[in-house]
């Protein structure tokens, strides 16, 4: 399986690849959701672990420009906001599952369920 994490904080960053790595074949990484779509142009990953706070483009935005380009794809939104109003933003964006931070390790249960 293919990842790409698309995070800010390169702690969190880690933190993520330590919880999926030996899930993955490949991971990739960006910083911003300014630079996903490219990313996701150029690796085509299996899944996209997404945050929504980011400096230039959030994650909800990002993740509607991949979704309008590549319909297919599996975006699972990875951030601290835990309100319906964003969770339902989120899925109105394409994301296919929601996680928040604090329950990190309902990636994997995402990742190996909807793979």
């Amino acid at each position: 399986m293919k990842l790409l994490i698309v995070e800010d904080n390169i702690g969190m960053r880690r933190l993520i690849k330590s919880v999926v790595f030996d899930l993955a074949d490949e991971i990739f990484e960006c910083e911003d959701g300014a630079d996903a779509l490219t990313a996701y142009t150029n690796f085509h990953p299996d899944w996209v672990l997404m945050d929504i706070k980011m400096p230039k483009v959030d994650g909800l935005v990002s993740t509607h420009n991949i979704i309008e380009k590549f319909p297919q794809a599996n975006i699972c939104i990875v951030t601290d906001y835990n309100d319906q109003k964003t969770i339902n933003a989120a899925y109105e964006a394409g994301a296919k599952g929601y996680v928040h931070k604090e329950n990190l390790y309902l990636v994997r249960d995402i990742l190996l369920t909807k793979h």
